[in-house]
């Protein structure tokens, strides 16, 4: 049987739980907004120099991010839109490889504000005859990785709500 580089990934799966003190209507615009999503996806608007999305099923979203005269694009396709309660999209960086991970994004309103359960089923590619000790570090390697970019993420998120809940 030939082996196919598909056949060579595992996933794994990271789950983070945010409270915002915004209506969920709020949250969920900052994930469909271009202009909202300039602010805080990938890093900020000052390096973020496109940011563009179709939010409807099977649309599109981009966001080109250059830091160091180097171009970061990340992109994706909208598989699930449930304004202001859920969202479910791809997520994929293709200068660094071929994974597609997919994002969930679960809204609940708590109290005045909401709470955000964030979900990303991570790919992770590995070499062929790699063994178990070497899928596992890479697993946590991505996890561990994808943990603290998203942590950084949504603190500007956090931050830029707060200035418009202010600002209104």
């Amino acid at each position: 049987m030939h082996e196919t580089k598909e056949d060579h990934a595992s996933y794994t799966t990271l789950t983070m739980v945010r409270q915002f003190d915004v209506k969920p209507e709020r949250l969920f615009d900052a994930w469909i907004n271009p202009q909202m999503m300039r602010k805080w996806l990938m890093t900020m608007e000052a390096t973020n120099k496109v940011a563009t999305c179709d939010p409807r099923v099977g649309g599109k979203w981009e966001i080109v991010d250059v830091r160091d005269g180097v171009e970061y694009r990340a992109i994706g396709e909208y598989l699930e839109i449930d304004p202001p309660h859920k969202l479910v999209l791809t997520f994929r960086m293709p200068q660094f490889n071929d994974s597609v991970d997919t994002l969930t994004v679960e809204i609940k309103p708590l109290g005045k504000g909401c709470e955000m359960v964030f979900t990303q089923v991570i790919r992770v590619p590995h070499e062929e005859g790699w063994r178990e000790a070497e899928i596992a570090r890479a697993m946590q390697e991505y996890h561990d990785g994808s943990q603290h970019g998203w942590n950084l993420m949504f603190v500007g998120l956090q931050q830029l709500l707060k200035a418009q809940e202010n600002e209104d």
